[in-house]
């Protein structure tokens, strides 16, 4: 299979359904597990996950202080995940009320990777799109360079 490159990803971003086998775990437990993600897509990104609702283990989750905007998918409200004992602040995100283009991901969970134990896509290990502001999967489908590489500060 061929990489897909980050750096043909469209803007504005692209919401499309994925068929991967998703895992994250944090703090010893299974966040979620399963199929019937989206991702977005964007220029020099890799993909964000988000995660269908009713698959999430939102036992884990409590609300968090404080929101964000994007002027693509709207405003965002946060939640800390406390999981083995710990908690992990502003580790998930969601959109309640996304702007229409984004609708479809409206109440699903994405996460930063990077603050989890683990997030596997089909099996292979991901590893978190740098800057801790991105919430991108780096997987072997995908072929950079990305956004908050410090490799590459012209993407920073």
């Amino acid at each position: 299979m061929t990489p897909e490159r980050v750096a043909d990803y469209p803007r504005p971003p692209r919401l499309e359904t994925s068929v991967d086998h998703v895992l994250v775990q944090v703090g010893g437990e299974v966040l979620f597990e399963g199929q019937g993600t989206q991702r977005v897509l964007e220029t020099f990104h890799p993909p964000t996950y988000y995660l269908p609702p009713d698959g999430v283990n939102t036992s884990l989750l409590t609300a968090a202080v404080g929101r964000s905007f994007c002027e693509w998918k709207g405003v965002a409200e946060y939640f800390d995940v406390q999981a083995g004992g710990k908690t992990i602040q502003r580790a998930v995100w969601r959109y309640p009320t996304p702007t229409p283009t984004f609708m479809a991901i409206a109440g699903w969970y994405a996460l930063y990777p990077g603050l989890m134990d683990g997030c596997w896509l089909n099996g292979e290990p991901v590893t978190a799109q740098a800057g801790g502001f991105y919430g991108g999967w780096i997987s072997s489908a995908v072929e950079g360079p990305f956004k908050g590489d410090p490799n590459h500060p012209e993407l920073i």
